[in-house]
Protein backbone atom coordinates (compact mmCIF):
# COMPACT_ATOMS: atom_id res chain seq x y z
CA UNK A 1 0.00 0.00 0.00
CA UNK A 2 1.54 3.28 -1.10
CA UNK A 3 -0.29 6.58 -1.48
CA UNK A 4 0.52 9.55 -3.69
CA UNK A 5 1.93 12.14 -1.31
CA UNK A 6 4.65 14.75 -1.82
CA UNK A 7 5.91 15.49 1.71
CA UNK A 8 5.40 12.10 3.36
CA UNK A 9 5.65 8.42 2.51
CA UNK A 10 2.93 6.06 3.70
CA UNK A 11 3.19 2.34 3.11
CA UNK A 12 2.57 -1.10 4.55
CA UNK A 13 5.93 -2.55 5.65
CA UNK A 14 4.79 -5.84 7.21
CA UNK A 15 1.49 -7.67 7.82
CA UNK A 16 -0.74 -5.31 9.84
CA UNK A 17 2.05 -2.70 10.15
CA UNK A 18 2.26 0.64 8.31
CA UNK A 19 5.00 3.27 8.27
CA UNK A 20 4.52 7.01 7.88
CA UNK A 21 7.75 8.81 6.97
CA UNK A 22 8.08 12.59 7.09
CA UNK A 23 9.81 13.15 3.76
CA UNK A 24 11.43 16.57 3.63
CA UNK A 25 15.03 15.54 4.35
CA UNK A 26 16.45 18.75 2.85
CA UNK A 27 14.72 20.63 5.71
CA UNK A 28 15.34 17.95 8.38
CA UNK A 29 11.65 17.09 7.91
CA UNK A 30 10.49 20.42 9.32
CA UNK A 31 6.74 20.50 8.93
CA UNK A 32 5.05 22.58 6.25
CA UNK A 33 1.35 23.10 5.64
CA UNK A 34 1.46 20.43 2.94
CA UNK A 35 3.21 17.93 5.22
CA UNK A 36 0.66 18.48 8.00
CA UNK A 37 -2.26 17.99 5.61
CA UNK A 38 -0.74 14.78 4.33
CA UNK A 39 0.06 13.44 7.81
CA UNK A 40 -3.52 14.01 8.95
CA UNK A 41 -4.82 12.26 5.83
CA UNK A 42 -2.51 9.27 6.35
CA UNK A 43 -3.46 8.99 10.02
CA UNK A 44 -7.12 8.94 9.00
CA UNK A 45 -6.36 6.10 6.58
CA UNK A 46 -4.60 4.20 9.33
CA UNK A 47 -7.45 4.75 11.78
CA UNK A 48 -10.04 3.43 9.34
CA UNK A 49 -8.13 0.39 8.05
CA UNK A 50 -8.91 -2.61 10.26
CA UNK A 51 -6.11 -4.58 8.60
CA UNK A 52 -3.55 -2.22 10.14
CA UNK A 53 -2.80 -2.67 13.82
CA UNK A 54 0.37 -0.64 14.42
CA UNK A 55 1.95 2.44 12.85
CA UNK A 56 5.59 3.54 12.80
CA UNK A 57 6.21 7.29 12.52
CA UNK A 58 9.70 8.35 11.45
CA UNK A 59 11.65 10.83 9.32
CA UNK A 60 13.64 10.52 6.11
CA UNK A 61 17.38 11.12 6.09
CA UNK A 62 19.23 12.39 9.15
CA UNK A 63 16.34 13.86 11.11
CA UNK A 64 13.03 12.88 12.67
CA UNK A 65 11.51 16.38 12.60
CA UNK A 66 13.10 19.78 13.25
CA UNK A 67 9.80 21.48 14.14
CA UNK A 68 8.18 24.11 11.96
CA UNK A 69 9.67 25.18 8.63
CA UNK A 70 11.32 28.58 9.09
CA UNK A 71 13.05 28.55 5.69
CA UNK A 72 10.44 30.85 4.14
CA UNK A 73 9.75 28.29 1.40
CA UNK A 74 6.31 27.17 2.59
CA UNK A 75 3.86 28.91 0.21
CA UNK A 76 0.89 28.37 2.51
CA UNK A 77 2.48 30.55 5.20
CA UNK A 78 2.22 33.72 3.12
CA UNK A 79 -1.46 33.03 2.47
CA UNK A 80 -2.17 32.58 6.17
CA UNK A 81 -0.49 35.88 7.00
CA UNK A 82 -3.30 37.61 5.05
CA UNK A 83 -5.95 36.16 7.36
CA UNK A 84 -7.34 37.50 10.61
CA UNK A 85 -5.59 35.94 13.63
CA UNK A 86 -3.11 34.65 11.07
CA UNK A 87 -0.60 32.80 13.26
CA UNK A 88 -3.24 31.23 15.50
CA UNK A 89 -5.29 30.03 12.53
CA UNK A 90 -2.20 28.63 10.81
CA UNK A 91 -1.23 26.66 13.94
CA UNK A 92 -4.79 25.40 14.34
CA UNK A 93 -5.01 24.20 10.75
CA UNK A 94 -1.59 22.54 10.59
CA UNK A 95 0.54 21.46 13.57
CA UNK A 96 -2.37 21.35 16.01
CA UNK A 97 -4.32 19.09 13.65
CA UNK A 98 -1.39 16.66 13.60
CA UNK A 99 -1.11 16.65 17.41
CA UNK A 100 -4.83 16.02 17.83
CA UNK A 101 -4.94 13.37 15.10
CA UNK A 102 -2.09 11.47 16.75
CA UNK A 103 -3.45 11.69 20.27
CA UNK A 104 -7.00 10.77 19.24
CA UNK A 105 -5.94 7.47 17.66
CA UNK A 106 -7.02 4.39 19.57
CA UNK A 107 -4.50 2.25 17.69
CA UNK A 108 -0.81 2.20 18.67
CA UNK A 109 1.84 4.45 17.13
CA UNK A 110 5.59 4.00 17.59
CA UNK A 111 7.91 6.95 16.98
CA UNK A 112 11.14 5.71 15.41
CA UNK A 113 13.39 8.64 16.29
CA UNK A 114 16.20 8.34 13.75
CA UNK A 115 17.76 11.78 14.29
CA UNK A 116 16.93 15.23 15.60
CA UNK A 117 13.47 15.57 17.16
CA UNK A 118 13.32 19.13 18.40
CA UNK A 119 10.66 21.75 19.17
CA UNK A 120 7.51 20.69 17.30
CA UNK A 121 9.30 17.53 16.21
CA UNK A 122 9.69 16.51 19.85
CA UNK A 123 6.00 17.28 20.37
CA UNK A 124 5.05 14.96 17.51
CA UNK A 125 7.23 12.20 19.00
CA UNK A 126 5.63 12.64 22.43
CA UNK A 127 2.19 12.23 20.86
CA UNK A 128 3.16 8.65 20.00
CA UNK A 129 2.71 5.77 22.43
CA UNK A 130 6.27 4.44 22.36
CA UNK A 131 9.46 6.24 21.34
CA UNK A 132 12.38 4.12 20.17
CA UNK A 133 15.42 6.29 19.52
CA UNK A 134 18.70 5.80 17.73
CA UNK A 135 21.72 6.31 19.96
CA UNK A 136 22.58 9.12 17.55
CA UNK A 137 19.28 10.96 18.04
CA UNK A 138 18.99 14.39 19.64
CA UNK A 139 15.86 15.59 21.43
CA UNK A 140 14.94 18.92 22.97
CA UNK A 141 13.25 22.27 22.51
CA UNK A 142 15.07 24.80 20.33
CA UNK A 143 12.10 27.15 19.86
CA UNK A 144 13.56 29.78 22.20
CA UNK A 145 16.61 30.21 19.98
CA UNK A 146 14.32 31.88 17.46
CA UNK A 147 12.15 33.74 19.94
CA UNK A 148 9.41 31.18 19.36
CA UNK A 149 7.21 29.22 21.78
CA UNK A 150 6.46 25.53 22.43
CA UNK A 151 3.17 26.22 20.71
CA UNK A 152 2.54 22.89 18.96
CA UNK A 153 1.48 21.37 22.28
CA UNK A 154 4.84 21.28 24.00
CA UNK A 155 3.68 23.50 26.87
CA UNK A 156 1.18 20.74 27.76
CA UNK A 157 3.23 17.66 26.83
CA UNK A 158 6.74 18.50 28.03
CA UNK A 159 5.83 18.86 31.75
CA UNK A 160 3.79 15.66 31.67
CA UNK A 161 6.77 13.63 30.48
CA UNK A 162 9.67 15.25 32.34
CA UNK A 163 8.15 17.36 35.12
CA UNK A 164 7.47 21.09 35.10
CA UNK A 165 10.88 22.19 36.35
CA UNK A 166 12.86 20.14 33.83
CA UNK A 167 10.49 21.12 31.03
CA UNK A 168 10.92 24.80 31.84
CA UNK A 169 14.69 24.41 32.02
CA UNK A 170 14.72 22.71 28.61
CA UNK A 171 12.54 25.36 26.97
CA UNK A 172 13.98 28.45 28.66
CA UNK A 173 17.56 27.37 27.94
CA UNK A 174 16.83 25.83 24.50
CA UNK A 175 18.42 22.58 25.59
CA UNK A 176 18.91 19.56 23.34
CA UNK A 177 19.83 16.18 24.83
CA UNK A 178 21.53 13.09 23.50
CA UNK A 179 19.40 9.95 23.37
CA UNK A 180 20.71 8.49 26.63
CA UNK A 181 19.93 11.66 28.59
CA UNK A 182 16.54 11.98 26.87
CA UNK A 183 15.72 8.46 28.03
CA UNK A 184 16.64 9.35 31.62
CA UNK A 185 14.40 12.43 31.41
CA UNK A 186 11.44 10.36 30.21
CA UNK A 187 11.35 11.67 26.64
CA UNK A 188 12.40 8.34 25.13
CA UNK A 189 11.11 4.84 25.87
CA UNK A 190 14.15 2.96 24.62
CA UNK A 191 17.51 3.69 22.96
CA UNK A 192 19.09 1.24 20.51
CA UNK A 193 22.21 1.35 18.31
CA UNK A 194 21.55 3.33 15.14
CA UNK A 195 22.28 0.35 12.88
CA UNK A 196 19.62 -1.70 14.69
CA UNK A 197 16.93 1.00 14.85
CA UNK A 198 14.79 -0.04 11.88
CA UNK A 199 14.87 -3.78 12.58
CA UNK A 200 14.22 -3.32 16.28
CA UNK A 201 11.33 -0.90 15.73
CA UNK A 202 9.75 -3.14 13.11
CA UNK A 203 10.06 -6.16 15.39
CA UNK A 204 8.37 -4.19 18.18
CA UNK A 205 5.57 -3.12 15.84
CA UNK A 206 5.08 -6.69 14.62
CA UNK A 207 4.88 -7.99 18.17
CA UNK A 208 2.20 -5.40 18.99
CA UNK A 209 0.36 -6.16 15.74
CA UNK A 210 0.27 -9.86 16.64
CA UNK A 211 -1.75 -9.06 19.75
CA UNK A 212 -5.52 -8.95 20.08
CA UNK A 213 -6.63 -5.78 18.27
CA UNK A 214 -9.70 -5.10 20.38
CA UNK A 215 -7.83 -5.53 23.66
CA UNK A 216 -4.96 -3.32 22.47
CA UNK A 217 -7.25 -0.54 21.32
CA UNK A 218 -9.35 -0.68 24.47
CA UNK A 219 -6.28 -0.76 26.73
CA UNK A 220 -4.84 2.31 25.02
CA UNK A 221 -8.15 4.15 25.26
CA UNK A 222 -8.52 3.24 28.94
CA UNK A 223 -5.03 4.51 29.79
CA UNK A 224 -5.58 7.72 27.84
CA UNK A 225 -8.81 8.44 29.68
CA UNK A 226 -7.33 7.42 33.03
CA UNK A 227 -4.96 10.40 32.90
CA UNK A 228 -7.90 12.77 33.45
CA UNK A 229 -10.24 10.82 35.75
CA UNK A 230 -10.25 9.34 39.25
CA UNK A 231 -9.38 5.73 40.09
CA UNK A 232 -13.04 5.04 40.82
CA UNK A 233 -14.11 6.34 37.42
CA UNK A 234 -11.28 4.43 35.75
CA UNK A 235 -12.48 1.20 37.35
CA UNK A 236 -15.97 1.93 36.03
CA UNK A 237 -14.47 2.50 32.60
CA UNK A 238 -12.69 -0.86 32.87
CA UNK A 239 -15.93 -2.59 33.77
CA UNK A 240 -17.61 -1.27 30.64
CA UNK A 241 -14.63 -2.03 28.41
CA UNK A 242 -14.42 -5.70 29.42
CA UNK A 243 -17.99 -6.14 28.22
CA UNK A 244 -16.54 -5.66 24.75
CA UNK A 245 -13.25 -7.51 25.10
CA UNK A 246 -14.31 -10.51 27.21
CA UNK A 247 -17.17 -11.34 24.86
CA UNK A 248 -14.92 -11.29 21.78
CA UNK A 249 -13.83 -14.24 19.67
CA UNK A 250 -10.25 -13.17 20.33
CA UNK A 251 -10.56 -14.07 24.02
CA UNK A 252 -11.86 -17.53 23.12
CA UNK A 253 -8.99 -17.91 20.66
CA UNK A 254 -6.46 -16.75 23.25
CA UNK A 255 -7.65 -19.28 25.83
CA UNK A 256 -7.82 -22.06 23.27
CA UNK A 257 -4.33 -21.31 21.97
CA UNK A 258 -2.95 -21.29 25.53
CA UNK A 259 -4.19 -24.82 26.24
CA UNK A 260 -3.16 -26.04 22.79
CA UNK A 261 0.32 -24.59 23.39
CA UNK A 262 0.39 -22.56 20.16
CA UNK A 263 0.52 -18.88 19.22
CA UNK A 264 -2.97 -17.31 19.04
CA UNK A 265 -4.33 -16.00 15.76
CA UNK A 266 -6.30 -12.92 16.67
CA UNK A 267 -8.83 -11.51 14.19
CA UNK A 268 -10.10 -8.44 16.00
CA UNK A 269 -13.57 -9.85 16.48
Amino acid sequence: MAQDYTDILYETVAPHVARLTLNRPKFMNAYSGQLCDEVVDALDRYAKDDELRCLILTGAGRGFCAGGDISGQDPSHAEYMKKQMSHAVEMRDYAHRVVLALTRLDKPVIAMVNGAAVAGGLTFALCCDIRIASDQAKLGDTSGKFGLLPDEGGAWLFPRFMGRDKALKMTLMSEVYNAADAEKLGLVTQVVPHAELENHTLATAQRIAAGAPLAIRLAKSMMNRAEDISLEHSLGDAGLSVMISNASEDVKEGVKAFFEKRPPEFKGR
